[in-house]
């Protein structure tokens, strides 16, 4: 498939009939939908799932830059077209897509039920050195000269020694006809890191109940964020998972799923 044939949005469905309602999930950056899939059949028969690529990433189209509020928007309209025709749904998003759920819930409310925000504030942020040395170690790799997904591995060793990391980043390559290719979009995606990381949503606050999960290890909920987030989702619950760093549902799968199960079947107080 070439990136133009790709759908604006490309989604996977896991279970059918959510007996507890639908979970509409968002990656963060170099993800994609699938690294939900092992949640998604935790949550199951309760939660019928949407795993969802979000542009420039996956198995979605290629964008010329990187907008929120065009993905939200996009994401808002796949959901409606068949995932939630009628009815709400719980919104979960993880670091850049936990900023995309935060613009669809203020900019679609009728169609979220309640938020989940993974281990990202709604504020700007100026560092984000970490995405570029790893996009930065990703583009070293000659894919005209690589032999195989183990020999990528065995090229970026050094320059990002950790084997999860590793793993996680290396989903974006895929075999092709003629050798191999990243379904993300590298070079946008490094171009507009300012822009990802300067995002801010803004609209007005949404009502209904919001959980923000942090991760204890990781940097990017702070207790100044609290403020702002109170703003924007006065109904915000904070919940700091132990020994988790940034990618909170891969590295404390049991306890995310916990966290998301009780939320999301908690009876509404108001």
């Amino acid at each position: 498939m070439t990136a133009d044939a790709r759908p604006e949005i490309y989604t996977t469905r896991v279970g059918e009939d959510g007996t507890a309602g639908r979970i509409v999930f968002l990656h963060g950056l170099f993800g994609q939908g699938k690294n939900f899939t092992t949640i998604a059949k935790a949550l199951q028969p309760d939660f019928a799932s949407l795993l969802v690529d979000l542009p420039n990433h996956g198995r979605s189209q290629w964008a010329e830059q990187v907008d929120f509020e065009q993905m939200a928007d996009a994401v808002a309209a796949e959901v409606r077209r068949d995932f939630a025709p009628e009815g709400r749904v719980h919104l979960v998003g993880h670091s850049m897509g936990g900023k995309v759920a935060m613009a669809v819930a203020l900019r679609h409310p009728d169609l979220i039920d309640r938020l989940v925000v993974v281990d990202i504030s709604p504020v700007e942020s100026s560092d984000m050195s970490e995405f570029r040395h790893l996009l930065g170690a990703l583009a070293t790799l000659d894919l005209d000269d690589l032999p195989s997904r183990t020999e990528a591995d065995a090229r970026l060793t050094e320059l990002i020694p950790s084997r999860t990391v590793r793993g996680f980043l290396l989903q974006n390559l895929r075999s092709v006809d003629d050798g191999w290719r990243w379904q993300a979009n590298l070079d946008v995606l490094l171009r507009d890191l300012p822009r990802i990381g300067g995002y801010a949503p803004e609209g007005d606050p949404f009502v209904r109940p919001v959980l923000w999960i942090a991760g204890e290890r990781s940097p990017y909920v702070k207790p100044e964020h609290r403020p702002m987030m109170e703003a924007i989702f006065p109904r915000t619950m904070l919940l700091t998972i132990k020994g988790a760093g940034h990618w909170v549902h891969s590295e404390k799968q049991e306890a995310f799923v916990s966290a998301l199960r009780t939320f999301l079947t908690a009876a509404d107080r108001d």
